[in-house]
């Protein structure tokens, strides 16, 4: 007789996903595995917010977390978390399309490992090519300082991302994965205090894996479940993105690497990342510039 699967409370934060969100909550509600689904909702428009509403009152599996505005993704992941009566937790992505049988091939590996464990699936985009950050390195201020000046060819073996070498066969141990897709047991995401709130947007999935491997954690990379991630669905300005990820990679070097590196080292790494910024928003403006047309005023 077989032993049933545990269930898996799948958490999703949304913000003006588009489209694509009907479609990824599909896609798990048909898992093989039981499920339940919280969609935290960050914002969307009213006239979605009132359809996710009635879709929860037909589907006992799904529940809606609303009301709450824009707290950002680590707090949404956290309430999220709150509500979950699953043994185990999927943090996915809105705009991430799960196979079938997803769930239940995660809980055959898990099956073969030693909590605590996290695992990550292979993201590919709409073409079917591997994405950066579901096989990297630990965030560290040198291979981000190697990503940025774009010399992973001259030293390949400080490079931050690993998703252009050949997929690995079987599950690997990986270093860190995304938080687009993130699988672990309920109690070892809670023993670790769950996302860092004070990351409003990118860098949290970075913080967690991080301290989750400082408490005897390991990650692994699981090849055999492949989830497409359409990405770039939410409306955020693009600015107002680089801007929460600029602050959250300052604040994790310096919560994180203030032992390895003298503080003026740090110091230079903000202002190289502020500078980044900073010509971001100035290329963005001259192109708004550029593609400005005015309005004809009527004679």
């Amino acid at each position: 007789m077989t032993t049933p699967l545990p269930l898996t409370s799948v958490i999703m934060v949304s913000y003006h996903t588009g489209p694509v969100l009907d479609k990824a909550i599909a896609a798990v509600l048909a898992q093989t595995a039981p499920v339940e689904l919280i969609l935290v909702n960050n914002g969307n428009p009213t006239e979605i917010e009132v359809k996710l509403a009635a879709q929860t009152a037909k589907e006992p599996r799904l529940r809606f977390v609303t009301g709450q505005g824009n707290v950002g993704f680590s707090k949404g992941c956290n309430r999220g978390a709150g509500e979950a009566k699953g043994e185990f937790l999927l943090f996915l992505n809105p705009d991430s399309l799960l196979p079938p049988t997803a769930i239940a091939t995660l809980h055959g590996h898990a099956a073969t490992l030693q909590r605590p464990y996290m695992l990550g699936a292979r993201l590919v985009d709409g073409k079917g090519q591997d994405q950066r950050g579901c096989r990297r390195a630990l965030l560290t201020p040198f291979n981000a300082a190697i990503e940025t000046l774009r010399l992973e060819e001259v030293f390949p073996q400080c490079r931050l991302n690993y998703h252009k070498d050949p997929v690995p066969q079987t599950i690997t141990p990986m270093p860190a994965i995304s938080g687009a897709f993130m699988f672990l047991a309920a109690d070892d995401f809670r023993a670790i205090k769950g996302f860092d709130e004070r990351y409003f947007l990118h860098v949290e999935d970075m913080d967690l894996c991080l301290r989750f491997r400082n408490a005897e954690g390991e990650i692994y990379f699981v090849p055999d479940v492949v989830v497409t991630h359409i990405g770039g669905t939410s409306k955020a300005p693009s600015l107002f993105i680089e801007r929460h990820k600029a602050r959250g990679v300052i604040r994790y070097f310096h919560e994180h690497y203030s032992h390895a590196y003298p503080q003026p080292v740090l110091w230079l790494f903000d202002a190289a990342i502020w500078l980044r910024l900073g010509v971001k928003a100035g290329l963005a403006a001259l192109k708004d510039a550029v593609t400005f047309k005015p309005v004809p005023q009527p004679k």
